[in-house]
């Protein structure tokens, strides 16, 4: 890739793409630019990665083809008026959580296009995966690029907008949800007698490596399951547990909840 690239933010996101994009070589230092706020955030990933630090908004923009929103989300409403023309005939590409393409669209009204991403966590070591939606359909150039911008953090999956606030819900709120059960798993160990120690290095290394079989096996989780659980076993014990408490119902409900909260930070300006 050999477009230049800014980025409006230097924040953990913006890092975790740069990080990205130079690891696989899909672009160099002298391809990027970033400018951040009053923080360090900024210097810090130019003097760490090698790329360019702007001295200013028109400094950033002047030679960019792609735009990378990646400041705060609640900085949107008090954003530079002059971003509008500034950004006219390139394309935008926003990881500002909650913020639909049509509100982006009245910050970046002369854009080519205008792409919302939801990346998550594990997008900082190349692992995420990042739902997107564009304003129009991108042509076939501005689709390759945004593929591999995003696949710079790992996988990526385009979807209907209506489609995001269930995709934050799943994978951008999930890990928070898979930690949680990491740590549940870790403390029913020490109930069971084991040093906290050792209870979190069996729940820790128990969930990565059953994540790793899912992928590399491609099997369905239910016939994984079934295959590590005997009748009237150990397992089936366990599991019969989690079928009484209804673990499915919880989870689902626990989604549905960040999906409702999704939906109503969408909605505001």
């Amino acid at each position: 890739m050999s477009l230049q690239i800014a980025f409006l933010g230097a924040g953990r996101m913006a890092s975790a793409i740069v990080d990205g994009l130079l690891a696989r070589h899909a672009a160099a230092p002298a391809d990027v630019s970033v400018f951040g706020g009053a923080g360090p955030t900024a210097s810090a990933l130019s003097a760490r990665t090698g790329v360019r630090l702007a001295s200013d908004l028109p400094d950033l923009l002047r030679t960019a083809d792609i735009v990378v929103v990646a400041f705060k989300p609640q900085h949107l409403a008090s954003a530079d008026a002059r971003l509008a023309e500034l950004t006219r005939g390139k394309l935008v590409l926003s990881v500002l959580a909650a913020k639909t393409l049509a509100r982006l669209a009245k910050t970046f009204p002369h854009a080519r296009n205008l792409v919302r991403t939801m990346p998550n966590t594990p997008a900082a070591i190349g692992a995420g995966v990042t739902g997107w939606a564009a304003l129009q359909p991108l042509a076939p150039a501005d689709r390759a690029t945004v593929v591999a911008l995003l696949g710079a953090m790992g996988r990526e999956i385009e979807l209907p907008e209506d489609q995001i606030d269930a995709l934050m819900a799943v994978s951008g709120c999930g890990p928070a949800f898979v930690f949680e059960f990491t740590a549940a798993l870790r403390e029913a160990g020490v109930a069971c007698g084991l040093a906290r120690e050792t209870a979190h290095l069996l729940a820790l290394e128990t969930v990565v490596g059953a994540a790793k079989l899912m992928a590399h096996t491609g099997t369905e989780p239910e016939e994984l399951r079934n295959q590590v659980t005997s009748p009237k076993g150990t397992t089936y014990a366990g599991l019969q547990v989690l079928a009484a408490r209804d673990f499915r119902g919880l989870l689902r409900d626990t989604a549905l909840a960040s999906r409702a909260r999704s939906a109503e930070l969408s909605a505001q300006d």
